[in-house]
């Protein structure tokens, strides 16, 4: 998430201002998140917009609250 907030134009993020978490999933084996992960991929855009409205209405950044600064890079 971190990066999501420190991106510049020149990477994923940064290109198309990816800033806001506005859904995940959590899942205790990594394998369950990978299939998840793939599965929602092939989903046409309607059907995640749906998603997202159904359990976050507002869109709000659910990161808000996160501390990041850890995770930050440092620039010395």
């Amino acid at each position: 998430m971190s990066e999501h907030k420190l991106a510049t134009f020149g990477t994923h993020v940064g290109h198309y201002n990816i800033k806001k978490l506005v859904y995940f999933e959590e899942h205790s084996d990594i394998r369950v998140a990978i299939k998840r992960e793939k599965t929602i991929k092939k989903w046409n855009k309607q059907w995640k917009i749906n998603q997202v409205s159904k359990l976050n209405p507002e869109w709000i950044d659910l990161s808000l609250d996160w501390d990041l600064s850890k995770y930050s890079k440092r620039i010395n």
